[in-house]
């Protein structure tokens, strides 16, 4: 195991590693949050925000982390502008200087060092056409307590404003939350639930995106 960045701010400690595997290894305050071996659940995020969406021009993203949903949203050619929210100064540094490899050169990308609370909330109503949230290890299992007001249906009936006509909000969680599936119902009317088989360091697991329409 190499450590590769170490760093502690107001919400606590951020750890970038290589492990023995290979992989590199993001950890929140001694918390697994995500790897470069196993991608298949953040690109799913992106890809079933743009099945659902006819016209994919602007799109928010709550969550950088390695790259790898931004990544996914930018093979597509339809694409016009990302708006990346981070909440973590030093996961957008380590990425800068190439730390991580980073897809932020690319002129469609824009990043906001904010709670992504703040950045949606600061969006004019019906001005994306997709919001994709993927900042915590879902409504269950949370890194930062804070967080646990974006899965709630006033933190979402603020996405679904700023969404534009036929735009849709999709929420990545680890685990399966028969509350987030609530307050995505109630909010816009039904939810898609779509499980993600993955491998996670050997071992089997399903992660699950959620997914509301406008």
């Amino acid at each position: 195991m190499t450590e590769l960045a170490r760093s502690r701010g107001e919400r606590g400690e951020l750890v970038l590693r290589r492990r023995d595997d290979g992989a590199l290894e993001l950890r929140v305050n001694g918390v697994f949050v995500m790897d470069d071996q196993e991608t298949s659940s953040e690109e799913l995020l992106a890809s079933a925000a743009l099945e659902a969406v006819r016209h994919p021009d602007r799109v928010l993203v709550g969550g950088l982390g390695l790259g790898y949903t931004v990544r996914a949203l930018l093979a597509d050619s339809r694409l016009g502008q990302v708006i990346v929210a981070e909440i973590e100064p030093d996961v957008v540094s380590w990425m800068r200087s190439g730390l991580v490899p980073s897809i932020l050169d690319d002129p469609r990308v824009g990043v906001v060092v904010d709670d992504v609370r703040a950045v949606v909330t600061d969006l004019p109503d019906a001005s994306v056409d997709a919001i994709l949230l993927d900042v915590d290890n879902g409504p269950d299992f949370l890194v930062y307590n804070e967080n646990s007001a974006i899965y709630s249906s006033g933190f979402l009936t603020t996405c679904r404003s700023k969404l534009r006509a036929g735009g849709v909000l999709t929420v990545w969680s680890s685990s399966a939350s028969a509350a987030l599936e609530t307050a995505v119902g109630s909010v816009f009317g039904t939810c898609a639930v779509k499980p993600v088989p993955v491998e996670l360091q050997g071992r089997p697991e399903l992660y699950y995106v959620y997914q509301g329409s406008s």
